[in-house]
């Protein structure tokens, strides 16, 4: 679990790294319909607690996202 103190920025960047990544692999676009679905997922598992791009991006994997 990441630190309470941990920036904003930090947080930011362990998203966007892991939509990034996740949109990149599928080639999806970011701006469209299934990239905001994602990001709203990915936001999601981030506050159930997978709070690394490593951590996210299985936990993306697990959800079995179409």
């Amino acid at each position: 679990m990441a630190p309470a103190f941990s920036s904003q920025s930090e947080d930011v960047d362990v998203l966007a790294g892991a939509i990034y990544t996740w949109c990149a692999e599928r080639n999806i676009k970011l701006r469209s319909q299934r990239g905001l679905s994602i990001a709203n997922i990915a936001i999601d598992l981030y506050h159930a607690g997978h709070q690394t791009q490593d951590d996210l991006l299985m936990a993306l994997h697990e959800c079995e996202i179409h």
